[in-house]
């Protein structure tokens, strides 16, 4: 298809610089068949029913972007999947400054080694020394905000607790799974005592999630590879719910993509270990979930592309539309979305 199809204009001001206090008092779009309503994320246990599970990605976010310097070059890095203990593969800015072989030091102790580049522009890094590559992002490294908000202001100390889910828990992400920063303790428990189940899986979120499709058509894109976990018994538990006549509702859009990953024809979820590069359009026969929520996406997204898959284009177009007219915040800090087919 052709990415154009995917566009839509978005006034700069709806681009949410921060999360809603509390947490769970976001908007929430609800798109329930062919019907639209405005509700609050806290509204949740009324709108779904008992039997239903919510899927969440308990993936933790890492200060994944560094500052350093090649000589008197300025290097900026992005790591956005990991490939062994101590090598990452890593978005550059600056790269035209950057060879096979050349040491980067980003301070604090902290210097990798640029090993092969891709053809995309980015590198491997493999860290030197003997400290877990972990701590030494905890000392060199900031929280890879989005682009679109890093664009507009630095990211501090808040960020450190406010990009973090309450699910957060596995170490590895580089974006955070942003539907689930909603979630509080109060919400989950109002969900419990209304009957609605949940349960969590990993994705290693990459920064490859933020990078425009480039090609003039789907077919062209490729998406990068992010690396999942989902065990046995998670995948026993919610094919029973199904079975019982439940519905598996995916809280993100990487929580759905593992989900149909991890997913035959047959529909049966199984137990899932490796990369995942899935890349979902209108066509697609969704397998493992029955519906989903997930934030407000850019404009010629992949994950735009996923949502219309699900809800089919002209319908998301319209609900963002409303979205749009009606104040909803955008993006990773932004409001949310409830979609059942």
């Amino acid at each position: 298809m052709r990415v154009d199809l995917f566009d839509f204009d978005l006034p700069p001001e709806r681009i949410a610089l921060r999360p809603a206090e509390p947490r769970d008092s976001a908007r929430l779009l609800v798109l329930e068949g062919g019907r639209t309503g405005d509700r609050i994320v806290r509204d949740l246990p009324a709108l779904l029913r008992a039997g239903d599970c919510l899927v969440f990605n308990d993936t933790r976010v890492i200060p994944a972007q560094l500052e350093g310097r090649r000589g008197a070059a300025r290097i900026g890095a992005t790591l956005h999947k990991r490939e062994g203990l101590r090598r990452w593969h890593a978005f550059i800015r600056n790269a035209k400054r950057l060879g096979g072989g050349d040491t980067i030091d980003f301070g604090e102790g902290v210097e990798a080694v640029a090993e092969a580049r891709a053809a995309d522009g980015s590198f491997l890094l493999h860290f030197l020394g003997d400290e877990p590559v972990e701590l030494l992002l905890e000392r060199a490294g900031r929280m890879p905000l989005p682009p679109y908000i890093a664009s507009k202001r630095e990211a501090d100390a808040r960020d450190r607790a406010d990009y973090q889910t309450m699910f957060a828990r596995e170490k590895g992400a580089v974006a955070a799974p942003t539907a689930a920063l909603h979630f509080t303790p109060p919400l989950m428990a109002a969900l419990a005592d209304a009957g609605i189940a949940h349960e969590t899986l990993t994705l290693h979120v990459g920064a490859g999630t933020f990078l425009p499709v480039k090609a003039e058509d789907t077919d062209a894109h490729r998406m990068h590879a992010e690396w999942g976990r989902m065990d046995a018994a998670t995948a026993g538990r919610l094919n029973k719910v199904r079975a019982n006549g439940g519905r598996v509702i995916a809280v993100g859009t990487t929580s759905l993509r593992l989900l149909e990953s991890a997913t035959g024809e047959d529909g049966v979820i199984r137990p899932f270990e490796g990369d995942t590069a899935i890349f979902i359009t209108p066509g697609y026969r969704f397998r493992a979930i029955d519906g989903l929520m997930t934030n407000f996406h850019l404009p010629k997204s992949t994950l735009f592309m996923l949502v219309s898959a699900l809800m089919g284009r002209e319908r998301m177009l319209a609900a963002y539309e409303h979205a749009i007219a009606g104040g909803y915040r955008f993006y990773s800090y932004g409001d949310a979305s409830l979609l059942i087919p």
